[in-house]
């Protein structure tokens, strides 16, 4: 029977690590996966693949640009200015960064493309991202993910999750149970190394838990309490009212008390003007069916006094 060795791993790049159930192998052999993140609190592995990187009108990337990563390791190779660099932004942006600087830009529209002589600017900057999710390391009934990020010159930004449009805050909570965060170090850029090892204690022990993954229950912690401090001040501002209402009880009841039987009254008095004015109409119409009674009795009699011829002597 073959043995997994399991055992906690910190956050490292894919293009550094491999994984295989039970031992290494050489990169001639089946495809790998590429080791994403794995939660150093838990003996398990979790691994991922990045398929499929689509760019339209992203920074350099006027045209459609479709990266596709097979097994093994993907090295992209040009010259100072070709464009290597936003890549690696690509990936951090679709991810859902919000630092610009990270981004190496200062708004949302220095992710556009701003034109040249002879092609014009775009309206529109477009990222899709394509995860491999056969092992259902996302938490997500989903084989295949694709992440989009769009961003418009009027400084919006759009977020889809297999071209279903959702919130920033969805795709955080997604990617940030696996470490693929904004703050995961998916992409560990030129001088990160050496200046981790040239943190204070304090800065290298915040790294590490961004590293870990941590980072993502920080957050829902941070809003937990927020929940919290917000609840605590509608508790507050409802302990004022009922402060301020109570003096006046007595005088709210007694008024209450008044409102109640004047209701009832009200009812009560309705209910005998219907009845009263009832009365009245039936006495009404009885006595004007008399009188017309009486009218046509007397206009009878004078057409019959008519009707009689009078004698002359």
């Amino acid at each position: 029977m073959r043995r997994e060795l399991l055992r906690p791993v910190w956050r490292c790049s894919p293009h550094l690590s491999r994984l295989r159930q039970g031992k290494r192998q050489s990169a001639n052999n089946q495809p790998f996966r590429l080791l994403a993140t794995c939660r150093s609190l838990l003996y398990t592995t979790c691994t991922m693949y990045l398929k499929r990187l689509e760019l339209r009108g992203f920074k350099t990337f006027a045209p459609y640009t479709d990266f596709l990563f097979d097994a093994g390791i993907t090295a992209i190779v040009g010259p100072n200015g070709s464009g290597k660099s936003n890549i690696a932004d690509a990936v951090r942006w679709v991810l859902g960064e919000q630092s610009y600087t990270a981004l190496r830009g200062k708004r949302t529209v220095d992710m556009i493309f701003a034109g040249t002589s002879r092609r014009s600017q775009l309206g529109m900057a477009e990222a899709i991202m394509t995860l491999d999710n056969t092992s259902q390391w996302l938490p997500i009934d989903f084989n295949e993910v694709t992440v989009t990020r769009r961003a418009y010159r009027s400084g919006e930004n759009r977020y889809f999750i297999n071209n279903s449009r959702v919130r920033l805050r969805e795709i955080v909570d997604l990617l940030g149970t696996t470490g693929l965060g904004r703050r995961g170090f998916v992409v560990i850029g030129q001088g990160l190394v050496d200046a981790a090892l040239s943190l204070r204690a304090e800065e290298r022990r915040i790294l590490f838990e961004e590293a870990a993954g941590i980072h993502i229950y920080q957050e829902k912690r941070k809003d937990a309490l927020n929940k919290l401090a917000e609840t605590q001040q509608n508790i507050l501002r409802v302990n004022d009212i009922l402060n301020e209402i109570a003096p006046r009880m007595r005088d709210l009841e007694r008024q209450a008390k008044r409102a109640e039987e004047y209701d009832l009254l009200s009812h009560d008095l309705e209910k005998l003007l219907r009845l009263w004015y009832g009365y009245q109409w039936q006495r009404r119409q009885a006595s004007l069916s008399d009188a017309e009674a009486s009218l046509q009795r007397r206009l009878g009699d004078l057409d019959l006094g008519r009707a009689i011829p009078v004698g002359t002597d």
